[in-house]
């Protein structure tokens, strides 16, 4: 029986990671390259995803990608795994979210546009569904393949408004649809990609970036720990579904919300 240690170790191992310019990016792109791995970093923001990159050292790697792009996409997917030699681990972390600013996203349901619905789910979904099918052989050859999926609290619970009220804060329809579809495709692809790829998702619940105080103090009160999660509360989930500590769990959705959707 190997140990823990053994069993989280990713040495040896390659990860690619969207998003890794953003919050919760750089927590999982720090989780992947502490256990050993090689991550390639993808973003759509060029300098930023490079600053990331040089910020964990020489084992992470800047691909710059615009995910609304299905060439680019999987041209980008492709090209990581001829510089790597192969893929063991994909997780999907970019999206649209409620600060986007997009017009016809972050504003009142009636305000909200058809083109801004079909962005958010071109790169919140779609761009999953293409880096599933351009990574799959890479994944089944790795046999340690592992695929995760970021959806949210808001992929398996409908949007309170009232903690909003009297702020500039938002949730778009297209955030949580996205969201939730991405918990569909987790079950699909673990069924399909089984038994040779692991696919499972992380819902992580309301993130600390600064919110107004009034959204904080109505957050934290329906939250059973009492506060929002930071980025390290991600860690724990990104390395044990990245790894061979959780060698027998796929399709499945951690959620990391403090206990917010217990009640």
């Amino acid at each position: 029986m190997r140990t823990v240690a053994e069993l989280s170790s990713l040495v040896g191992r390659c990860a690619l990671l969207t998003g890794g310019a953003g919050y919760i990016g750089q927590a999982v792109a720090e989780t992947l390259v502490e256990l050993g791995a090689r991550v390639a970093i993808i973003d759509k923001d060029e300098k930023a995803c490079e600053h990331r990159a040089r910020m964990l050292g020489q084992n992470a790697f800047p691909f710059e990608c615009d995910l609304a792009d299905e060439r680019v996409t999987r041209e980008t997917v492709r090209m990581v795994i001829d510089s790597f030699g192969g893929l063991d681990i994909l997780v999907h972390c970019a999206a649209y979210v409620g600060t986007t600013q997009v017009a016809g996203w972050g504003v009142p349901f009636e305000q909200q546009t058809v083109a801004a619905w079909d962005a958010a789910l071109r790169v919140n979904l779609t761009s999953a569904f293409i880096m599933a099918q351009e990574a799959r052989e890479a994944l089944v050859r790795s046999q340690h393949g592992s695929i995760i999926l970021f959806s949210s609290i808001y992929g398996i619970v409908g949007p309170d408004m009232k903690l909003y009220a009297d702020t500039a804060m938002s949730n778009p329809a297209g955030y949580g649809v996205s969201k939730a579809g991405l918990l569909q495709l987790t079950r699909y692809l673990a069924t399909i990609f089984a038994p040779y790829v692991r696919v499972n998702a992380v819902s992580p619940g309301g993130v600390w970036r600064g919110q107004p105080e009034a959204f904080r103090d109505r957050y934290e009160a329906h939250t059973p720990l009492r506060r929002l999660a930071i980025e390290e509360d991600l860690k724990g989930p990104i390395m044990y579904l990245a790894s061979d500590l959780s060698a027998y769990v796929t399709g499945q959705n951690l959620v990391v919300d403090g206990g917010w959707t217990v009640w």
